[in-house]
């Protein structure tokens, strides 16, 4: 077998070895505790004793004594058959008159021994998954097992790190097209941060993604948007109308027209339609993927919307699996270093809101805390026919929230723009919008309670 996945020279010797140092030893433990799972050590005696001595640090946050350790195996192990609880006490009188052996040699490969057990535990799941055909499912879990013992970032240095506290850091923000916003998050929404953008089921969320993508192509960036709900070739149209300015209807008319101004931009578009609830974040991983070995850069992503995406693995509760989704969504924003815009349907309280708030929001109001910036679009059925909408901006990590700005939004060229900030007067719910936030936060804690309960 080859060495890189040769799991047998971690057999009984070996893993004896590494609990006996785990127990003795309490810097050791501190350092394998985060990436050492009891499971990965395959004899029942040796997962009962470690889990015996996790347990009290977890309890009493402290390493057990020897004196303490004694007295919890004489007294805490009547939930193990007596066969069980034999084999850990003999273990333990084993341990307690012998030294370990190539004690070095032990620590120096114990990361590498929980590396292989994850990857080994990893491919006896994935042979369940692949039967059930959920192959994104295996990607994601052997990914996560690979990742095991990767993260070498021991964090800032308070002291040692002074410097760095004070460099300055590149957001690398990129515009929305919207002067007003741009003023109030810096110049846009930044490398690794997530943009939401809210409304009813026809306000005009996807208008809104395609005229945000629009503006990142005209400006020379390299966008990818994925379409969840239109196809690639409507989805096509809406960016030809918004960069060229000719309506949706004369698109076709006017063809030729459309092909000269587009081939005058110089950023890059691929749009990338998965139908509804197919796709998930490791789907979308894996198209940037591949499109990175095509050395294709990335300078915004775009998912119309997310809620129309399927999670990794599947959850009992539905607001689960959209936190699950924005969470996801988030890190890949962070591991691509650029900014990713994505849209969120409200419940029915938003459906004829003259300002639509983060508590319309649909199903999960986590997805609130993950995103970086959050935007509403309201439209009345008279400002549909004044070409008139709102925009409420509910979370802004940047710079300031709870303003309402006018906008106009003809939908016939996919034209949004905001005009200004407008006095909240009668617009906004009985709530002072700056606590709508807090509202949200204790209506997501009783959530998460009755989810725990249940």
């Amino acid at each position: 077998m080859n060495e890189g996945v040769d799991f047998s020279k971690y057999g009984k010797a070996f893993q004896e070895s590494l609990a006996q140092l785990i127990f003795d030893d309490r810097p050791f433990c501190d350092q394998l505790e985060e990436v050492l799972d009891i499971n990965f050590f395959e004899l029942k005696y040796l997962r009962a004793f470690i889990e015996r001595v996790f347990n009290y640090r977890k309890q009493y946050g402290v390493h057990p004594s020897t004196s303490v350790f004694t007295s919890i195996l004489r007294t805490e192990l009547e939930h193990y058959s007596p066969a069980l609880q034999k084999q850990i006490r003999d273990y333990y009188a084993r341990c307690e008159v012998r030294d370990v052996q190539d004690e070095q040699y032990i620590k120096d490969t114990s990361l590498d021994f929980c590396k292989k057990q994850k990857l080994k535990a990893a491919l006896v799941e994935s042979v369940e998954l692949i039967r059930s055909s959920s192959f994104d499912e295996v990607k994601h879990v052997i990914d996560e097992a690979l990742k095991l013992g990767m993260d070498n970032d021991f964090g800032h240095d308070f002291l040692k790190d002074f410097e760095a506290r004070y460099e300055i850091k590149t957001r690398s923000p990129v515009s929305t097209g919207w002067d007003k916003i741009d003023e109030i998050t810096k110049k846009g929404i930044g490398s690794g941060e997530l943009g939401v953008v809210i409304a009813p089921t026809g306000a005009g969320k996807s208008m809104a993604l395609a005229h945000l993508g629009a503006t990142a192509v005209k400006n020379g960036l390299q966008v990818v948007h994925y379409t969840l709900e239109l196809s690639e070739a409507t989805t096509g149209q809406r960016y030809d109308s918004c960069t060229t300015g000719i309506p949706l209807s004369q698109l076709f008319e006017r063809k030729d027209e459309v092909f000269e101004n587009i081939t005058d931009i110089e950023g890059t578009l691929i749009i990338k339609e998965y139908p509804t609830k197919t796709a998930s974040p490791a789907t979308i991983r894996k198209h940037i993927e591949k499109l990175k070995k095509q050395n294709r850069k990335i300078d915004m992503i775009i998912v119309d919307y997310a809620d129309l995406l399927r999670p990794v693995k599947a959850y009992k509760e539905k607001r689960n699996e959209l936190e699950s989704i924005y969470e996801d969504l988030r890190a890949i924003a962070q591991e691509q270093h650029c900014p990713i815009w994505t849209a969120s349907q409200t419940n029915r309280s938003g459906l004829n809101a003259e300002v639509v708030t983060m508590e319309s929001i649909s199903e999960a109001f986590n997805k609130c805390f993950v995103a970086d910036f959050i935007c509403s679009i309201s439209r009345t059925i008279k400002d549909k026919n004044s070409n008139q909408a709102r925009m409420f901006v509910a979370k802004n990590r940047n710079g300031p929230d709870g303003l309402i700005f006018s906008m106009h939004m003809d939908t016939s060229c996919v034209k949004l723009q905001v005009i200004d900030k407008t006095e909240i007067g009668n617009l906004m719910p009985a709530s002072n919008p700056a606590d709508l936030d807090q509202k949200l936060r204790d209506k997501w804690k009783i959530q998460r309670k009755q989810g725990v309960s249940n």
